[in-house]
């Protein structure tokens, strides 16, 4: 069998980063400009992943390497289109193809000392808040899509909440991405830093504005302080024509806890690398997602549990639905370093397949240097259960209709975890218009 492979040669986006670096001309900190500079270099030496690569063996990123991306530019969104997404309730805060919109975004009604914007206006004007921490938890040297986007960021986002403080608002971070007439690529980046007892919950969307190829490519740096807690939510609905790479890496201190619903449905090859470093003892990382993949769709899930200190704990739930030619991949890691006792983790994959012809891969591992610890992983890939088929409809069930109810029992273990409850309305509407016979789930659930 032949190995696919994708091309390595990624010179156009290196030629990118020229263009980038002469239009910044010098604006921004020298620490910054380095960070890109060495980003670029090492994508450069890295390439493309390819599938000789254990953790890409997979995932064939070749269609996206082939594609000849340029850097999305600057676009005119109108309110009205962003509508479907915004929550009243909620602050707002709105990047189009990964740069901040003022004009779209609402950030009234948040505490005093809250910073919520524009990456780039809060590098420049609020340096000693940012700059501790951009660059400093993701690190590209092993990752080629996180060097492409430390490299070639234009804008993002930024959220920071000082000591002692509540933000009782969530705040709805939404990521448009307007495809062209060619194909285009944007990098959005993201920075949450929760201060020492504060609390903060963050809904992430990435959505697409008409059809058309583009490329996706966000990392999110998430640093929770000591006696944290922060609420992220995570929903990925681009058009199929889209390709999206994402990271979250977190960085937690003692006490702190972290939350994050992964849900996803759009694109045509998606990727999200989630990883959390407990760096404090007592803390808590809760990682859940759910993937709804149709077609010819791809979507892999890469975790990493990192237990560097005692007494912490993390729960990670992740659930697939899988129809027509679609492929799934989880690979999940718990790793428990020398002196991190009492350490207690559980980790879950479960996988829905609906058609003869989908495939899913999933390897949760344990790595463990620690001897009193409590640690499970498992794993289950199957089709639904026909007796649980059969006795809906000996009650009168049609078939179709039975077989979407048991599929959106399945789906709402993770649906009903999001406490955000416009946001779960929602995401329960799109499982009913999903599911065949979808008006007949609505009404008996």
């Amino acid at each position: 069998m032949t190995i696919a492979t994708a091309p390595s040669e990624p010179q156009p986006f290196i030629a990118a980063f020229e263009d980038l670096a002469g239009q910044l001309d010098g604006s921004e900190p020298e620490r910054i400009r380095r960070l890109r500079r060495d980003a670029i270099e090492r994508f450069g030496e890295l390439g493309y992943p390819t599938t000789r690569q254990e953790e890409w063996r997979f995932t064939n990123v070749a269609p996206l390497a082939r594609t000849p991306f340029r850097p999305a530019g600057v676009a005119d969104v109108a309110a009205e289109a962003i509508a479907r997404y915004e929550y009243a309730d909620y602050a707002q805060l709105v990047l189009v193809n990964g740069r901040f919109s003022p004009g779209l975004s609402r950030l009234d009604g948040l505490p005093e000392g809250v910073l919520a914007g524009g990456l780039a206006a809060a590098l420049a004007e609020r340096p000693g808040l940012v700059d501790p921490h951009l660059g400093r938890h993701a690190a590209f040297q092993e990752h080629p899509f996180v060097a492409l986007n430390t490299a070639l960021h234009r804008d993002g986002a930024v959220v920071h909440v000082p000591r002692d403080t509540v933000v009782e608002r969530p705040i709805n971070v939404i990521n448009v991405s307007v495809p062209g007439s060619e194909p285009t690529a944007s990098f959005p980046r993201l920075l949450f830093v929760a201060g020492e007892s504060s609390e903060v919950t963050i809904f992430e969307q990435h959505v697409s504005l008409g059809e058309g190829i583009h490329f996706t490519c966000p990392v999110l740096e998430a640093v929770v302080g000591p006696n944290a807690r922060v609420d992220h939510y995570k929903l990925q609905r681009e058009s199929v024509e889209a390709f999206h790479m994402s990271t979250l890496q977190v960085w937690q201190d003692r006490d702190a806890t972290f939350s994050s619903h992964c849900l996803s449905w759009g694109g045509r090859l998606v990727r999200n690398d989630v990883s959390a470093r407990l760096d404090g003892e007592g803390g808590h990382a809760e990682l859940n997602g759910l993937y709804m993949v149709e077609g010819k769709q791809l979507v892999d899930n890469h975790m990493r549990l990192e237990h560097l200190k005692p007494h912490c704990t993390s729960h990670n739930l992740y659930k697939g639905i899988l129809e027509g030619q679609s492929r799934s991949v989880f690979t999940g890691r718990i790793y428990v370093a020398e002196g991190a006792q009492k350490t207690d983790a559980i980790q879950t994959n479960r996988n829905l397949i609906l058609s003869p012809n989908a495939l899913c891969n999933s390897q949760p591992q344990l790595e463990i240097f620690a001897d009193d610890v409590r640690c499970t992983h498992g794993s289950t890939v199957g089709r639904l259960d026909e007796l649980a088929v059969f006795y809906l409809r000996s009650r009168g069930i049609a078939e179709e209709a039975a077989k979407s109810l048991l599929t959106y029992a399945f789906a709402s273990d993770i649906v009903n975890r999001v406490k955000l409850a416009p946001v779960r309305r929602d995401l329960e509407e799109f499982l009913f218009r999903r599911l065949p016979e979808g008006e007949i789930v609505r009404q008996a659930v």
